[in-house]
């Protein structure tokens, strides 16, 4: 059968090969498959013939149910896996029925189904963020010398170079990337039966588990976790930290690309309906906005953590579409942003002008420094300064004629010393090293390659 339309906005936040990883199909699919790995481990454990398992591993596909009668079915019955279950076993030969679902209960089948999803669709959202990374540290080491006003609260603070600026996204998509991979090992099969004893099957239970992770390729818990949602919450709080440190990227290329500050654009960024001039951040306020909604559902996961007993009503429910809609923007995301990083258009001559709009008024704490250092007590050279700036403001003068004109500051600093305070190449402190060591840090996690 064909694969699902996309819809409205759904191109928008991922692909066609990441919304194909988790749509209604994708996700039926994997609930079959695991069905099929329980028959399999049910076969390897002696508890089924081999015949029976592969007749119900014969019937898994997918294309051989209806998603949309599943559907409906599923909202009488609470949960799709009970039609699923029930449609499974009347396509399987009479003979191999009883090994349909053997020793599984509902929440058993979405819960790792839901894991398998998870598995699937890590890779494609660490492949783009292993892309964005390597562009990051390549722009990093490209403009490790291009000045750039620093920022803090928005507003002018100290001199800084695009390249540190490009380091800090390295560093942060590579541990937000090492976090999925953390969450990517944790996930795991859940298998329980009725009640968390596996009594279906005897003494066979832990033997079934392991083998139907084995299968899945996913990690065997020591005992079933259905109401110990901490891989489920874990899971969706790595999607949120890796969203967040995208979205981080992609704020400051929003705020980079304001027209009063324009050092950086998108390559073949959007317009507008009304402003035939306008260049947006189309691209970043998307990933963005997918921090955000990614934030919001692993809100929803952390409080489903709140479980009763055995089973609880309502609470594992409420996982589902939050934790499949994380994982496709996440993915979406890495996408994006890698492209988005990979074409960035960066201006170090308008960085360089932004720098100096100020008068030099960035340079004042390297020149509260240069006065220490030459002796000035530390409260009466961050006075002279402050005096220094605030008359240079006023008078919209330079601050550095400032500075020459003020006795208490003559006094202290000659002319070429003043000038080096002044100057913003000499003042970058250790940011050039630690430009090498998120270059270093990207290589070492990207295996080796020099970005």
């Amino acid at each position: 059968m064909p694969s699902e339309p996309a819809t409205l906005l759904g191109p928008s936040y991922a692909s066609d090969a990441v919304r194909a990883t988790l749509d209604d199909r994708a996700w039926l699919q994997a609930m079959l498959d695991v069905e099929a790995a329980l028959a399999g481990a049910l076969a390897d454990a002696g508890v089924v013939t081999s015949a029976q398992a592969e007749a119900v591993a014969g019937a898994c596909d997918a294309a051989r149910f209806d998603v949309g009668d599943l559907a409906r079915r599923a909202a009488r019955a609470g949960n799709p896996v009970i039609p699923l279950v029930a449609d499974l076993r009347v396509l399987v030969p009479a003979e191999a029925a009883a090994a349909v679902h053997r020793g599984a209960t509902s929440q058993d089948i979405v819960d790792t189904s839901l894991m398998l999803l998870g598995a699937r669709a890590l890779g494609p959202a660490e492949a783009g963020m292993s892309r964005a990374i390597d562009a990051a540290a390549t722009l990093a080491q490209r403009h490790r010398l291009d000045l750039a006003p620093g920022r803090t609260l928005l507003q002018h603070a100290v001199p800084i170079t695009f390249g540190l600026t490009a380091a800090t996204w390295t560093v942060g998509l590579v541990d937000a990337r090492t976090t999925l991979r953390g969450a990517r090992r944790r996930l795991a099969v859940q298998l329980g039966g009725a009640a968390g004893t596996l009594g279906a099957l005897d003494d066979a239970g832990i033997s079934v588990v392991e083998r139907v992770a084995e299968r899945l390729g996913l990690a065997a818990p020591p005992l079933p976790w259905a109401t110990t949602r901490g891989r489920m919450a874990e899971l969706t709080l790595a999607l949120a930290i890796a969203a967040g440190a995208m979205g981080k990227v992609a704020t400051d290329i929003i705020a980079l690309m304001q027209t009063e500050v324009g050092e950086v654009r998108e390559h073949g960024c959007g317009g507008s309906s009304a402003m035939p001039h306008k260049r947006n951040p189309a691209g970043a306020a998307l990933v963005v906005s997918a921090a955000h909604q990614v934030a919001g559902a692993a809100g929803v996961v952390l409080a489903a953590q709140l479980q009763a007993h055995q089973r609880s009503a309502g609470t594992w429910h409420a996982e589902w579409e939050p934790v499949r809609r994380a994982l496709e923007l996440t993915a979406g995301s890495a996408e994006r942003l890698a492209d988005l990083v990979e074409g960035l258009e960066v201006d170090p001559a308008r960085m360089r002008a932004n720098l100096d709009l100020t008068g030099g008024l960035v340079m004042s704490e390297a020149v509260a420094g240069a006065l220490v250092a030459g002796g000035l007590d530390p409260a009466a050279a961050a006075a002279a300064v402050s005096r220094c700036a605030a008359q240079a403001v006023a008078s919209d003068k330079p601050l550095a004629e400032v500075l020459a004109a003020d006795p208490s500051v003559a006094g202290v600093l000659d002319e070429d010393t003043l000038a080096g305070a002044l100057d913003p190449a000499l003042h970058l402190g250790s940011t050039d090293a630690f430009i090498d060591r998120a270059v270093a840090y990207a290589r070492d996690d990207l295996g080796g390659a020099t970005p």
